[in-house]
């Protein structure tokens, strides 16, 4: 795959021609409050334009409070959120998504994932999710942490495939799951990657020091840069500006063929979160 990155404007072109940007803050355990509204305004003065919120994490107000406090237009940043489980079923998506929304101070969400393939009530939702996006009150809809059997029912009862897929990966499981991204790639789905940075758990891991002292940068930022380089969109976490900002300073080295074989053979079926692997 030749990938062309050329920094934080980078986008990935979702169904219906709306443009995803590569790099985004993920907010997942931000403090609700002050915590979630200072990360946010750091990553848009570093030049983030995509902020990954959802409903379980408890902080979306604080989301739109910090966009809001950035002085950016509203179209200049694209903002997620997601469905939680208890929310299932076609009117309680339709009203949990009013909710999020309001919560947010939104006029509409740029896109609106399922969180989790819950069992007998993800197709209604989705007819729910049809209907929003017909609606205009989002711009694209799509499925987090979906294995290829959730993919491939979904495929096979939609009138509206999913854009996006969300699930967590990193070098630690790239190989693993390559069936499920291979999977959204035949079927026009845009992968992106929550908990690239393995929520910390092999920042120090041997191989990977390696590869980063070669480049002189941190592992956060190896990983990050070998999520891009794969074609995904990466969510790295943080609530510390400097950090958020350097998590965005990938676009000055680029990793070797080689150092990408190097970082795949690292696969160890790493998860590090949620698994929903055998979720039915």
């Amino acid at each position: 795959m030749n990938v062309q990155l050329t920094g934080l404007s980078d986008t990935v072109e979702l169904r219906g021609g709306v443009h995803i940007p590569r790099l985004g803050l993920g907010v997942f355990r931000a403090a609700a409050g002050g915590e979630t509204r200072a990360a946010v305004t750091a990553a848009l003065a570093a030049g983030y334009r995509h902020i990954d919120t959802a409903r379980v994490y408890g902080n979306e107000a604080d989301v739109g409070a910090g966009l809001r406090a950035s002085g950016l237009d509203r179209e200049q940043v694209f903002v997620t959120t997601k469905l939680w489980n208890d929310d299932h079923g076609y009117r309680r998506t339709l009203d949990a998504f009013e909710a999020s929304r309001r919560r947010l101070g939104l006029d509409y969400v740029d896109l609106y994932l399922v969180h989790w393939p819950v069992p007998g009530l993800r197709l209604d939702t989705w007819r729910a999710m049809e209907h929003l996006l017909e609606s205009g009150r989002v711009r694209a809809i799509g499925v987090s942490n979906y294995m290829t059997r959730h993919l491939d029912e979904l495929l096979a009862n939609a009138e509206q495939p999913p854009a996006v897929n969300q699930i967590e990966l990193s070098p630690y499981n790239y190989r693993s799951r390559r069936d499920v991204v291979d999977l959204c790639r035949s079927a026009g789905i845009a992968v992106e990657a929550y908990s690239p940075l393995t929520k910390g758990s092999k920042l120090t891991d041997p191989p990977l020091v390696h590869v980063a002292d070669s480049h002189g940068v941190s592992t956060a930022q190896v990983l990050i840069r070998w999520g891009l380089q794969k074609g995904l969109v990466e969510l790295p976490k943080s609530t510390r500006p400097q950090r958020i900002a350097a998590n965005a300073d990938v676009y000055g080295f680029d990793l070797t063929a080689e150092e990408m074989v190097t970082l795949d053979s690292l696969d160890e079926g790493l998860v590090t979160g949620w698994d929903p692997t055998h979720a039915p």
